[in-house]
């Protein structure tokens, strides 16, 4: 996974009592780690990453207001939420479940760049890529059609493993991703004609109507809980005969959650409603997983849908 964020608190007595309260964290001294963090803040009220530290530590020794209160105060201490405050105070059921801070998966993602590959790949068996790969050409050859693609579109493109997959299938690539750390390594892979730092749906909103015949989304809707949204300009964008093909995290209830790992996971239910609504024709929608995590199995879905 990435390197931690940290937010200097400009005072280096704060900081530096602050790394050691993260080294006892680490070495699972919680409540000495905690009064440090206290100390800590007294020093440097407005210290974002400490008091984003003091809400975990707060939250593993399960106390739960105090890990309420410690969260609310990273986030006021820094409105853009770089450290995902928000997504732990949802998870803590202090706050309603809505979309998570663009400030807080663009600083996890230019973090991560750099080492996002190797990670995927020896550590996490990553394979969303190739699910959707297979999914599309199984689609399109039930359906009597060439799994051939003039224009395609890479949502959530990382470091360009969606493309790299469809590459024999695809004439020109559009890359989208939120952060500049991963469009950089996608440039340096030569597999876009063009790249676009944006979110997913700002990106789609760019294009012209039915400019694209393929969509790809590999492990980057689970960045975002309504897929409503995402899903109208996706089909706005498609060509007639278009294809939309993505992964998902899943659960067993219906609905939306936000699962342990900070990302959002989808009942197989509310995809297919959501479809529908879209107008788009579904075509595939089966349980796969695109990666390991903490040696087991991700549970997911892969989806393909037509624009007819």
């Amino acid at each position: 996974m990435p390197l931690r964020l940290f937010l200097t608190s400009g005072d280096l007595m704060a900081d530096r009592r602050f790394e050691f309260a993260r080294d006892l964290q680490l070495k699972g001294d919680l409540a000495a780690a905690a009064d440090l963090l206290e100390q800590t803040i007294e020093l440097a009220p407005n210290f974002t990453s400490a008091w984003f530290t003091l809400g975990e530590i707060r939250a593993q020794l399960g106390e739960r207001d105090k890990a309420i209160a410690a969260f609310r105060k990273s986030r006021e201490s820094d409105p853009s939420d770089q450290h995902g405050a928000h997504l732990h105070l949802m998870r803590l059921g202090d706050a309603q479940l809505s979309g998570m801070p663009k400030a807080y998966v663009q600083a996890l993602f230019d973090q991560y760049a750099p080492r996002f590959e190797h990670v995927l790949i020896n550590d996490l068996d990553y394979r969303a890529p190739s699910l959707i790969f297979k999914a599309v050409v199984a689609a399109r050859v039930a359906a009597k059609k060439p799994a051939l693609f003039k224009r395609a579109i890479d949502l959530g493109c990382g470091t360009g493993l969606a493309a790299a997959a469809f590459a024999k299938q695809v004439d020109q690539f559009i890359g989208i991703d939120l952060s500049p750390g991963m469009i950089k390594e996608a440039r340096a892979t030569a597999l876009y004609a063009e790249l676009e730092v944006a979110d997913m749906i700002e990106g789609l909103r760019t294009r012209t109507d039915a400019s694209a015949n393929l969509v790809v989304a590999a492990d980057a809707f689970v960045y975002l809980p309504d897929l409503a949204p995402v899903l109208g300009e996706a089909r706005r964008v498609l060509a007639p005969d278009g294809v939309l093909a993505f992964t998902l995290e899943t659960h067993d209830g219906s609905g939306i959650v936000l699962g342990e790992g900070l990302r959002y996971a989808h009942s197989a239910e509310y995809v297919r409603d959501a479809m529908g609504k879209a107008g788009l024709k579904l075509l595939t929608l089966e349980q796969a997983s695109p990666r390991i995590e903490n040696n087991e199995p991700v549970r997911g879905l892969v989806v393909v849908a037509e624009k007819t």
